[in-house]
Protein backbone atom coordinates (compact mmCIF):
# COMPACT_ATOMS: atom_id res chain seq x y z
CA UNK A 1 0.00 0.00 0.00
CA UNK A 2 1.19 3.79 -0.96
CA UNK A 3 -0.18 6.20 1.30
CA UNK A 4 -1.98 9.32 -0.44
CA UNK A 5 -0.55 12.34 -0.38
CA UNK A 6 2.94 13.82 -1.65
CA UNK A 7 5.27 10.60 -2.58
CA UNK A 8 8.73 10.09 0.04
CA UNK A 9 11.74 10.96 -1.51
CA UNK A 10 12.94 7.42 -2.07
CA UNK A 11 10.13 7.07 -4.33
CA UNK A 12 10.10 10.37 -6.62
CA UNK A 13 13.83 9.24 -7.00
CA UNK A 14 13.49 6.12 -9.73
CA UNK A 15 10.28 8.35 -11.04
CA UNK A 16 12.80 11.49 -11.59
CA UNK A 17 15.56 8.73 -12.98
CA UNK A 18 12.59 7.64 -15.08
CA UNK A 19 12.12 10.99 -16.39
CA UNK A 20 15.70 11.95 -17.10
CA UNK A 21 16.33 8.61 -19.19
CA UNK A 22 13.43 9.69 -21.20
CA UNK A 23 14.56 12.94 -22.14
CA UNK A 24 18.05 12.06 -23.27
CA UNK A 25 16.93 9.36 -25.43
CA UNK A 26 17.30 10.15 -29.08
CA UNK A 27 13.63 10.55 -30.32
CA UNK A 28 13.91 7.80 -33.24
CA UNK A 29 14.74 5.23 -29.99
CA UNK A 30 11.38 6.03 -27.83
CA UNK A 31 9.47 2.99 -28.07
CA UNK A 32 9.79 2.92 -31.55
CA UNK A 33 6.92 0.95 -33.28
CA UNK A 34 5.75 -0.57 -29.63
CA UNK A 35 3.35 1.54 -27.29
CA UNK A 36 2.75 1.76 -23.50
CA UNK A 37 -0.82 1.41 -22.52
CA UNK A 38 -3.04 2.69 -19.91
CA UNK A 39 -5.99 0.94 -18.84
CA UNK A 40 -8.89 2.27 -18.30
CA UNK A 41 -8.42 5.27 -19.96
CA UNK A 42 -9.85 8.98 -18.13
CA UNK A 43 -11.56 7.00 -15.42
CA UNK A 44 -14.51 8.08 -13.41
CA UNK A 45 -14.44 6.94 -9.78
CA UNK A 46 -16.86 7.97 -7.20
CA UNK A 47 -15.09 9.45 -4.55
CA UNK A 48 -13.07 7.22 -1.94
CA UNK A 49 -13.97 4.16 -4.12
CA UNK A 50 -11.27 1.54 -5.43
CA UNK A 51 -10.03 1.19 -9.00
CA UNK A 52 -7.80 -1.30 -11.01
CA UNK A 53 -5.58 -0.08 -13.51
CA UNK A 54 -3.22 -2.56 -15.90
CA UNK A 55 -0.33 -1.14 -17.69
CA UNK A 56 0.26 -3.54 -20.96
CA UNK A 57 2.54 -3.21 -24.17
CA UNK A 58 2.99 -5.24 -27.28
CA UNK A 59 6.41 -5.22 -27.04
CA UNK A 60 8.02 -8.76 -26.84
CA UNK A 61 10.38 -7.92 -24.17
CA UNK A 62 9.19 -5.07 -22.15
CA UNK A 63 11.52 -4.19 -19.31
CA UNK A 64 10.67 -2.71 -15.94
CA UNK A 65 6.82 -1.69 -16.01
CA UNK A 66 5.53 0.27 -13.42
CA UNK A 67 2.51 2.51 -12.53
CA UNK A 68 3.62 5.76 -10.99
CA UNK A 69 1.33 7.62 -8.35
CA UNK A 70 0.01 9.77 -5.83
CA UNK A 71 -2.90 7.24 -4.61
CA UNK A 72 -2.49 3.97 -2.66
CA UNK A 73 -1.55 1.17 -4.81
CA UNK A 74 -1.24 -2.29 -4.62
CA UNK A 75 -0.20 -4.89 -6.85
CA UNK A 76 -2.73 -6.75 -8.61
CA UNK A 77 -0.45 -9.34 -10.85
CA UNK A 78 1.56 -9.40 -13.38
CA UNK A 79 2.26 -11.25 -17.09
CA UNK A 80 4.24 -10.83 -20.08
CA UNK A 81 3.69 -7.52 -21.29
CA UNK A 82 1.27 -6.40 -18.74
CA UNK A 83 1.14 -5.66 -15.05
CA UNK A 84 -1.75 -4.33 -12.52
CA UNK A 85 -2.52 -2.69 -9.74
CA UNK A 86 -5.50 -1.85 -7.33
CA UNK A 87 -6.10 1.89 -6.03
CA UNK A 88 -8.17 2.29 -3.04
CA UNK A 89 -9.76 5.46 -1.19
CA UNK A 90 -9.13 7.50 -4.39
CA UNK A 91 -10.84 10.73 -2.65
CA UNK A 92 -9.40 13.46 -5.66
CA UNK A 93 -8.70 14.06 -9.24
CA UNK A 94 -5.20 12.86 -10.19
CA UNK A 95 -3.16 11.70 -12.85
CA UNK A 96 -1.43 8.58 -13.51
CA UNK A 97 1.48 7.37 -15.58
CA UNK A 98 2.42 3.64 -16.50
CA UNK A 99 6.29 3.46 -17.80
CA UNK A 100 8.11 0.87 -19.06
CA UNK A 101 11.72 0.19 -21.51
CA UNK A 102 11.31 -2.09 -25.02
CA UNK A 103 14.22 -2.76 -26.60
CA UNK A 104 16.14 0.09 -24.22
CA UNK A 105 13.72 2.90 -25.04
CA UNK A 106 11.51 3.86 -23.22
CA UNK A 107 7.84 3.61 -23.00
CA UNK A 108 5.29 6.08 -21.10
CA UNK A 109 1.10 6.76 -21.07
CA UNK A 110 -0.53 8.31 -18.28
CA UNK A 111 -4.68 8.44 -17.72
CA UNK A 112 -6.74 11.53 -15.78
CA UNK A 113 -8.76 9.81 -12.69
CA UNK A 114 -12.10 12.11 -12.09
CA UNK A 115 -13.97 11.73 -8.99
CA UNK A 116 -16.90 12.61 -8.31
CA UNK A 117 -19.30 13.14 -5.01
CA UNK A 118 -22.76 13.89 -4.84
CA UNK A 119 -23.13 17.30 -2.78
CA UNK A 120 -23.90 16.78 0.54
CA UNK A 121 -26.76 19.20 1.45
CA UNK A 122 -29.22 21.07 -0.77
CA UNK A 123 -31.33 23.38 1.09
CA UNK A 124 -33.63 26.01 0.01
CA UNK A 125 -33.80 29.46 1.67
CA UNK A 126 -36.69 29.69 3.87
CA UNK A 127 -39.44 31.60 2.70
CA UNK A 128 -40.99 34.64 4.24
CA UNK A 129 -44.17 33.69 6.28
CA UNK A 130 -46.31 35.70 3.81
CA UNK A 131 -45.23 37.59 0.68
CA UNK A 132 -47.55 40.81 -0.89
CA UNK A 133 -49.23 39.92 -3.93
CA UNK A 134 -46.97 42.56 -6.67
CA UNK A 135 -44.04 42.40 -4.28
CA UNK A 136 -40.52 40.96 -5.15
CA UNK A 137 -39.85 37.52 -4.17
CA UNK A 138 -35.90 36.36 -3.78
CA UNK A 139 -35.08 32.93 -3.80
CA UNK A 140 -32.00 31.65 -2.88
CA UNK A 141 -30.95 28.22 -3.41
CA UNK A 142 -26.92 26.62 -1.63
CA UNK A 143 -25.56 23.56 -2.71
CA UNK A 144 -22.56 21.97 -0.27
CA UNK A 145 -20.01 19.65 -2.38
CA UNK A 146 -20.43 17.83 -5.30
CA UNK A 147 -17.88 16.82 -7.94
CA UNK A 148 -16.95 17.33 -10.61
CA UNK A 149 -17.81 20.55 -10.55
CA UNK A 150 -18.39 21.02 -14.37
CA UNK A 151 -20.93 18.51 -14.44
CA UNK A 152 -22.90 19.81 -11.67
CA UNK A 153 -26.24 21.95 -12.20
CA UNK A 154 -28.33 24.04 -9.69
CA UNK A 155 -31.97 24.73 -10.60
CA UNK A 156 -34.62 26.37 -8.81
CA UNK A 157 -38.19 25.60 -9.51
CA UNK A 158 -41.53 26.28 -8.65
CA UNK A 159 -44.03 22.97 -8.88
CA UNK A 160 -41.84 21.28 -12.10
CA UNK A 161 -41.28 24.90 -13.62
CA UNK A 162 -37.88 25.46 -13.81
CA UNK A 163 -37.16 29.64 -12.52
CA UNK A 164 -33.51 29.28 -13.26
CA UNK A 165 -30.69 27.29 -13.68
CA UNK A 166 -26.96 27.52 -13.47
CA UNK A 167 -23.84 25.19 -13.88
CA UNK A 168 -20.83 24.74 -11.62
CA UNK A 169 -21.93 26.95 -8.96
CA UNK A 170 -22.82 26.71 -4.99
CA UNK A 171 -25.51 29.32 -5.12
CA UNK A 172 -28.66 29.98 -7.61
CA UNK A 173 -30.72 33.13 -6.81
CA UNK A 174 -33.30 34.21 -8.84
CA UNK A 175 -36.32 36.83 -8.28
CA UNK A 176 -39.81 36.30 -8.85
CA UNK A 177 -43.01 38.50 -8.57
CA UNK A 178 -45.29 37.23 -6.35
CA UNK A 179 -48.89 36.80 -7.53
CA UNK A 180 -52.25 35.67 -6.16
CA UNK A 181 -51.33 31.93 -8.30
CA UNK A 182 -48.16 31.75 -5.98
CA UNK A 183 -50.52 31.39 -3.03
CA UNK A 184 -49.74 27.66 -1.42
CA UNK A 185 -47.05 27.19 -4.33
CA UNK A 186 -44.26 25.00 -3.51
CA UNK A 187 -40.73 26.07 -4.32
CA UNK A 188 -37.55 23.84 -3.84
CA UNK A 189 -34.03 23.52 -5.93
CA UNK A 190 -32.66 20.49 -7.10
CA UNK A 191 -28.79 19.58 -8.14
CA UNK A 192 -28.10 17.19 -11.04
CA UNK A 193 -24.58 15.64 -11.77
CA UNK A 194 -24.62 14.51 -15.49
CA UNK A 195 -22.28 11.75 -16.18
CA UNK A 196 -23.92 10.12 -19.00
CA UNK A 197 -21.01 11.04 -20.91
CA UNK A 198 -18.82 8.54 -19.09
CA UNK A 199 -21.39 6.03 -19.03
CA UNK A 200 -22.92 6.47 -16.10
CA UNK A 201 -25.81 8.58 -16.24
CA UNK A 202 -27.64 11.26 -14.46
CA UNK A 203 -28.18 11.49 -11.03
CA UNK A 204 -30.45 14.17 -9.19
CA UNK A 205 -31.36 15.30 -5.54
CA UNK A 206 -33.95 18.16 -4.60
CA UNK A 207 -34.33 19.88 -1.50
CA UNK A 208 -37.26 19.93 1.17
CA UNK A 209 -40.10 22.08 -0.72
CA UNK A 210 -41.12 25.35 0.57
CA UNK A 211 -44.42 26.65 0.18
CA UNK A 212 -45.46 30.19 0.02
CA UNK A 213 -48.30 32.35 1.09
CA UNK A 214 -49.05 35.32 -0.47
CA UNK A 215 -51.83 37.86 0.29
CA UNK A 216 -53.74 41.26 -0.36
CA UNK A 217 -54.88 43.52 2.26
CA UNK A 218 -56.58 46.35 1.31
CA UNK A 219 -55.19 50.17 2.39
CA UNK A 220 -58.43 50.99 2.63
CA UNK A 221 -59.95 50.35 6.69
CA UNK A 222 -62.52 48.36 7.00
CA UNK A 223 -66.34 49.89 7.70
CA UNK A 224 -67.44 49.82 11.25
CA UNK A 225 -71.68 49.59 11.79
CA UNK A 226 -72.34 50.68 15.47
CA UNK A 227 -75.25 52.21 17.01
CA UNK A 228 -74.10 55.97 18.32
CA UNK A 229 -75.55 55.34 21.50
CA UNK A 230 -76.69 52.15 23.82
CA UNK A 231 -78.05 52.03 27.22
CA UNK A 232 -76.63 50.11 30.05
CA UNK A 233 -78.71 46.79 30.27
CA UNK A 234 -79.36 46.41 26.83
CA UNK A 235 -77.50 45.18 24.11
CA UNK A 236 -77.18 45.53 19.84
CA UNK A 237 -75.25 44.02 16.88
CA UNK A 238 -72.30 45.44 16.03
CA UNK A 239 -70.89 44.90 12.15
CA UNK A 240 -67.30 45.12 10.49
CA UNK A 241 -66.68 44.28 7.08
CA UNK A 242 -63.86 44.67 5.05
CA UNK A 243 -63.41 43.64 1.04
CA UNK A 244 -60.82 43.04 -1.21
CA UNK A 245 -59.01 40.78 0.51
CA UNK A 246 -57.16 37.53 -0.22
CA UNK A 247 -57.82 35.31 0.76
CA UNK A 248 -60.19 36.05 2.95
CA UNK A 249 -59.79 32.49 4.63
CA UNK A 250 -56.84 33.17 6.56
CA UNK A 251 -57.81 36.95 7.76
CA UNK A 252 -58.47 37.25 11.58
CA UNK A 253 -61.04 39.56 13.04
CA UNK A 254 -60.88 41.07 16.56
CA UNK A 255 -64.22 43.86 17.65
CA UNK A 256 -63.58 44.95 21.04
CA UNK A 257 -65.56 47.69 22.97
CA UNK A 258 -63.34 49.00 24.92
CA UNK A 259 -61.37 46.70 26.85
CA UNK A 260 -63.38 43.89 26.48
CA UNK A 261 -62.78 41.61 23.35
CA UNK A 262 -66.60 40.63 21.89
CA UNK A 263 -67.39 37.08 20.37
CA UNK A 264 -67.54 37.68 16.68
CA UNK A 265 -69.25 35.65 13.95
CA UNK A 266 -66.97 35.27 10.89
CA UNK A 267 -68.84 35.60 7.57
CA UNK A 268 -66.54 34.92 4.46
CA UNK A 269 -67.70 35.64 0.23
CA UNK A 270 -65.42 35.63 -2.14
CA UNK A 271 -63.09 38.63 -1.22
CA UNK A 272 -65.31 40.05 1.45
CA UNK A 273 -65.28 39.00 5.00
CA UNK A 274 -67.84 40.00 7.59
CA UNK A 275 -68.00 40.09 10.85
CA UNK A 276 -70.87 40.55 13.62
CA UNK A 277 -70.88 40.68 17.26
CA UNK A 278 -72.66 41.63 20.28
CA UNK A 279 -72.14 44.82 22.16
CA UNK A 280 -73.62 44.66 25.86
CA UNK A 281 -73.79 48.26 27.79
CA UNK A 282 -73.38 47.78 31.42
CA UNK A 283 -72.99 49.90 34.37
CA UNK A 284 -68.77 50.13 34.25
CA UNK A 285 -68.55 50.87 30.31
CA UNK A 286 -70.97 53.93 31.04
CA UNK A 287 -69.62 56.92 29.25
CA UNK A 288 -67.92 57.46 25.91
CA UNK A 289 -66.63 54.14 24.45
CA UNK A 290 -64.93 52.89 21.69
CA UNK A 291 -65.38 50.21 19.60
CA UNK A 292 -62.33 48.94 17.23
CA UNK A 293 -62.48 46.35 14.74
CA UNK A 294 -59.17 44.92 13.59
CA UNK A 295 -58.60 42.87 10.58
CA UNK A 296 -55.09 41.06 10.68
CA UNK A 297 -53.61 38.88 7.26
CA UNK A 298 -50.04 37.80 6.11
CA UNK A 299 -48.68 40.11 9.43
CA UNK A 300 -50.58 42.78 8.37
CA UNK A 301 -53.40 44.90 9.63
CA UNK A 302 -56.02 47.49 9.32
CA UNK A 303 -57.59 49.10 12.08
CA UNK A 304 -61.35 51.55 12.76
CA UNK A 305 -62.62 52.92 15.07
CA UNK A 306 -66.52 54.55 16.14
CA UNK A 307 -67.57 56.22 19.05
CA UNK A 308 -70.27 54.38 21.55
CA UNK A 309 -71.75 56.60 24.57
CA UNK A 310 -73.52 54.17 26.73
CA UNK A 311 -76.26 55.84 29.12
CA UNK A 312 -78.25 55.30 31.82
CA UNK A 313 -82.10 55.96 31.98
CA UNK A 314 -83.53 55.30 35.02
CA UNK A 315 -87.48 55.92 34.86
CA UNK A 316 -89.94 57.61 34.53
CA UNK A 317 -91.13 55.62 38.13
CA UNK A 318 -95.16 56.50 37.85
CA UNK A 319 -97.12 55.55 41.68
CA UNK A 320 -100.13 56.09 42.86
CA UNK A 321 -100.45 56.94 46.57
CA UNK A 322 -103.26 53.77 46.38
CA UNK A 323 -104.09 51.97 43.27
CA UNK A 324 -107.67 51.74 44.24
CA UNK A 325 -109.45 54.06 46.37
CA UNK A 326 -113.25 54.95 47.48
CA UNK A 327 -114.81 57.75 46.09
CA UNK A 328 -113.96 61.37 47.82
CA UNK A 329 -110.13 59.84 48.43
CA UNK A 330 -107.12 62.54 48.10
CA UNK A 331 -104.80 60.45 45.82
CA UNK A 332 -101.06 61.56 44.98
CA UNK A 333 -99.90 60.71 41.41
CA UNK A 334 -95.84 61.01 41.26
CA UNK A 335 -93.80 60.90 38.46
CA UNK A 336 -90.08 60.48 39.00
CA UNK A 337 -86.65 59.91 36.64
CA UNK A 338 -83.24 59.82 37.20
CA UNK A 339 -80.87 62.54 38.05
CA UNK A 340 -80.50 64.53 34.63
CA UNK A 341 -84.21 63.53 33.66
CA UNK A 342 -86.93 65.94 33.18
CA UNK A 343 -90.63 64.43 33.58
CA UNK A 344 -93.46 65.28 32.60
CA UNK A 345 -97.10 64.37 34.44
CA UNK A 346 -100.38 64.33 32.31
CA UNK A 347 -99.49 67.12 29.95
CA UNK A 348 -98.85 69.26 33.04
CA UNK A 349 -95.85 71.88 33.13
CA UNK A 350 -92.10 69.65 32.88
CA UNK A 351 -90.58 69.46 36.28
CA UNK A 352 -86.68 70.52 36.43
CA UNK A 353 -84.23 67.82 35.84
CA UNK A 354 -84.35 65.39 38.15
CA UNK A 355 -87.42 66.49 40.18
CA UNK A 356 -90.35 65.48 41.37
CA UNK A 357 -93.79 65.95 39.28
CA UNK A 358 -97.08 65.78 41.65
CA UNK A 359 -100.61 65.70 40.82
CA UNK A 360 -103.21 65.65 43.71
CA UNK A 361 -106.95 64.63 42.65
CA UNK A 362 -110.23 64.08 45.10
CA UNK A 363 -111.25 60.34 43.62
CA UNK A 364 -114.89 60.20 42.10
CA UNK A 365 -116.37 57.92 39.65
CA UNK A 366 -115.79 59.74 36.69
CA UNK A 367 -111.79 59.02 37.38
CA UNK A 368 -112.45 55.24 37.39
CA UNK A 369 -110.19 53.63 35.09
CA UNK A 370 -108.97 56.65 34.45
CA UNK A 371 -104.82 56.66 32.99
CA UNK A 372 -102.27 58.86 33.74
CA UNK A 373 -100.00 59.01 31.74
CA UNK A 374 -95.75 60.56 32.55
CA UNK A 375 -92.72 61.23 30.04
CA UNK A 376 -89.14 61.66 30.77
CA UNK A 377 -86.89 63.34 28.23
CA UNK A 378 -82.83 62.91 28.92
CA UNK A 379 -79.92 64.68 26.40
CA UNK A 380 -77.20 62.04 25.65
CA UNK A 381 -74.83 63.42 23.39
CA UNK A 382 -77.07 65.89 21.37
CA UNK A 383 -79.93 63.78 21.17
CA UNK A 384 -82.95 63.75 23.12
CA UNK A 385 -84.05 60.69 24.47
CA UNK A 386 -87.78 59.71 25.78
CA UNK A 387 -89.90 57.21 27.79
CA UNK A 388 -93.06 57.01 28.56
CA UNK A 389 -95.06 55.32 31.65
CA UNK A 390 -98.59 54.84 32.34
CA UNK A 391 -100.59 53.81 35.52
CA UNK A 392 -104.70 53.09 35.63
CA UNK A 393 -106.54 54.30 38.89
CA UNK A 394 -109.78 52.25 40.56
CA UNK A 395 -112.22 54.74 41.85
CA UNK A 396 -115.00 52.37 44.34
CA UNK A 397 -118.58 53.13 43.75
CA UNK A 398 -121.84 52.25 44.66
CA UNK A 399 -124.16 50.65 41.95
CA UNK A 400 -126.33 53.48 39.77
CA UNK A 401 -129.02 51.80 37.53
CA UNK A 402 -129.43 54.90 35.04
CA UNK A 403 -133.16 55.36 33.81
CA UNK A 404 -132.30 56.22 30.05
CA UNK A 405 -130.89 53.06 29.88
CA UNK A 406 -133.91 51.48 31.86
CA UNK A 407 -137.66 52.61 31.11
CA UNK A 408 -140.13 52.44 33.63
CA UNK A 409 -142.90 51.70 31.36
CA UNK A 410 -143.61 49.00 29.20
CA UNK A 411 -146.11 48.24 26.85
CA UNK A 412 -146.14 45.09 25.03
CA UNK A 413 -148.27 42.80 22.91
CA UNK A 414 -148.84 39.10 24.24
CA UNK A 415 -146.75 36.12 22.96
CA UNK A 416 -144.17 38.08 21.33
CA UNK A 417 -140.77 38.03 21.35
CA UNK A 418 -139.64 41.59 23.70
CA UNK A 419 -135.85 42.37 25.40
CA UNK A 420 -135.54 43.99 29.11
CA UNK A 421 -133.34 46.58 28.27
CA UNK A 422 -131.87 47.30 31.72
CA UNK A 423 -128.05 48.58 32.66
CA UNK A 424 -126.73 49.39 36.30
CA UNK A 425 -123.04 50.96 37.01
CA UNK A 426 -120.61 50.95 39.88
CA UNK A 427 -117.32 49.23 40.75
CA UNK A 428 -117.35 46.57 41.82
CA UNK A 429 -119.70 45.67 38.87
CA UNK A 430 -122.84 45.14 40.82
CA UNK A 431 -125.91 42.38 40.28
CA UNK A 432 -128.55 43.23 38.60
CA UNK A 433 -132.43 41.64 39.18
CA UNK A 434 -135.31 42.38 37.75
CA UNK A 435 -138.48 41.06 40.27
CA UNK A 436 -141.90 41.11 40.11
CA UNK A 437 -143.62 42.37 43.24
CA UNK A 438 -146.27 39.65 43.98
CA UNK A 439 -144.63 36.33 42.95
CA UNK A 440 -140.93 37.54 43.16
CA UNK A 441 -140.52 35.74 39.24
CA UNK A 442 -137.54 37.17 38.18
CA UNK A 443 -137.39 38.73 34.22
CA UNK A 444 -134.16 37.91 32.12
CA UNK A 445 -132.28 41.21 31.25
CA UNK A 446 -130.78 41.36 28.54
CA UNK A 447 -131.69 38.65 26.37
CA UNK A 448 -135.07 37.81 24.15
CA UNK A 449 -137.70 35.81 25.73
CA UNK A 450 -141.45 35.24 25.12
CA UNK A 451 -144.07 37.65 26.32
CA UNK A 452 -146.56 36.14 28.69
CA UNK A 453 -149.94 37.63 29.51
CA UNK A 454 -149.26 37.18 33.36
CA UNK A 455 -146.11 39.07 32.91
CA UNK A 456 -148.01 42.10 33.51
CA UNK A 457 -147.24 44.22 36.81
CA UNK A 458 -144.95 46.02 38.81
CA UNK A 459 -141.37 44.71 38.93
CA UNK A 460 -138.29 46.31 40.87
CA UNK A 461 -135.06 46.26 39.36
CA UNK A 462 -132.18 45.93 41.53
CA UNK A 463 -128.34 46.94 41.28
CA UNK A 464 -126.18 45.74 44.39
CA UNK A 465 -122.77 45.46 44.95
CA UNK A 466 -119.93 45.89 48.15
CA UNK A 467 -120.74 49.40 47.74
CA UNK A 468 -124.51 49.44 48.05
CA UNK A 469 -127.71 49.00 46.40
CA UNK A 470 -129.96 51.07 44.10
CA UNK A 471 -133.23 50.07 42.61
CA UNK A 472 -136.10 51.47 40.10
CA UNK A 473 -139.24 50.28 39.60
CA UNK A 474 -140.50 48.97 36.43
CA UNK A 475 -144.05 49.21 35.08
CA UNK A 476 -144.94 45.89 32.65
CA UNK A 477 -148.55 46.06 30.58
CA UNK A 478 -149.02 42.85 28.47
CA UNK A 479 -151.82 43.53 26.36
CA UNK A 480 -154.14 40.67 24.63
CA UNK A 481 -154.20 39.21 21.75
CA UNK A 482 -158.32 38.68 20.92
CA UNK A 483 -158.80 36.05 17.77
CA UNK A 484 -162.93 37.20 17.28
CA UNK A 485 -161.56 40.34 17.38
CA UNK A 486 -159.29 39.47 14.43
CA UNK A 487 -161.52 37.48 12.56
CA UNK A 488 -164.28 40.53 12.45
CA UNK A 489 -161.74 42.38 11.12
CA UNK A 490 -160.75 40.09 8.41
CA UNK A 491 -164.22 39.87 6.97
CA UNK A 492 -165.13 43.30 6.96
CA UNK A 493 -162.21 44.26 5.05
CA UNK A 494 -163.04 41.09 2.70
CA UNK A 495 -166.20 42.57 2.24
CA UNK A 496 -165.16 45.72 1.26
CA UNK A 497 -162.63 44.86 -1.10
CA UNK A 498 -165.63 42.81 -2.91
CA UNK A 499 -167.76 46.08 -3.35
CA UNK A 500 -165.18 47.47 -4.63
CA UNK A 501 -164.65 45.39 -7.19
CA UNK A 502 -168.56 45.78 -8.28
CA UNK A 503 -168.34 49.24 -9.53
CA UNK A 504 -165.19 48.61 -11.45
CA UNK A 505 -166.50 45.55 -13.25
CA UNK A 506 -169.88 47.48 -14.37
CA UNK A 507 -167.76 50.37 -15.78
CA UNK A 508 -165.66 47.81 -17.54
CA UNK A 509 -168.64 45.81 -19.27
CA UNK A 510 -170.08 49.35 -20.29
CA UNK A 511 -167.09 50.68 -22.14
CA UNK A 512 -167.39 47.42 -24.58
CA UNK A 513 -171.37 49.19 -25.18
CA UNK A 514 -172.59 52.11 -27.55
CA UNK A 515 -172.07 55.02 -25.37
CA UNK A 516 -176.09 56.27 -25.04
CA UNK A 517 -177.89 58.85 -22.89
CA UNK A 518 -180.68 57.97 -21.55
CA UNK A 519 -184.06 60.06 -20.53
CA UNK A 520 -187.00 59.09 -17.79
CA UNK A 521 -190.40 60.83 -18.50
CA UNK A 522 -191.50 61.27 -15.28
CA UNK A 523 -194.67 62.53 -16.95
CA UNK A 524 -195.69 59.10 -17.97
CA UNK A 525 -194.61 56.35 -16.03
CA UNK A 526 -195.73 53.90 -18.30
CA UNK A 527 -193.53 54.92 -21.29
CA UNK A 528 -190.15 53.33 -21.72
CA UNK A 529 -186.67 54.61 -21.55
CA UNK A 530 -186.03 56.21 -25.05
CA UNK A 531 -182.81 56.40 -26.28
CA UNK A 532 -181.02 59.73 -28.11
CA UNK A 533 -177.88 59.38 -30.18
CA UNK A 534 -174.70 61.78 -28.73
CA UNK A 535 -175.35 63.78 -31.48
CA UNK A 536 -178.44 65.07 -29.46
CA UNK A 537 -177.73 67.83 -26.39
CA UNK A 538 -178.54 66.65 -23.09
CA UNK A 539 -181.92 68.03 -21.27
CA UNK A 540 -182.29 69.22 -18.39
CA UNK A 541 -183.78 67.52 -15.31
CA UNK A 542 -187.26 68.17 -14.95
CA UNK A 543 -188.11 70.51 -12.41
Amino acid sequence: MVPLGPLPRACWTPLISLLLVCCLLPPGAQGQAFRLRVEPQNPVVPAGGSLLVNCSTDCPQPELISLETSLFKEEAGEGLGWRAYWLSNVTSDSEIFCSGICNGSQMLDSSDITVYQFPEHVELAPLPPWNPVGKNLTLRCRVAGGAPRAKLSVLLLRGEEVLSQQLAVEEVTTTVLASRNDHGANFSCRWELDLRSQGLGLFQNSSVPRQLRTFVLPVTPPHLFVPRLLEVGTSQAVTCTLDGLFPASEAQVQLALGDQMLNATVKRYGDMLTATATATATAELEGAQEIVCNVTLGGESQETQENLTIYSFWGPVLNLSQPTVRQGTIVNVTCAAGARVQVTLDGGPAAGPGQLALLQLNATERDDRRSFFCSAALEVDGVVLHKNRSVQLRVLYGPKIDPAKCPQHLMWKEKTTQILQCQAQGNPDPQLQCLHEGSMAQVPIGIPFRVRLNYSGTYYCRAASSQGVHSVTVVMNVQERNPITITIVIAVLTVLGFMAAIPASIYAFGVHKRRDIYHVNQGNAGFPLTSKTAEEPLGEPPS
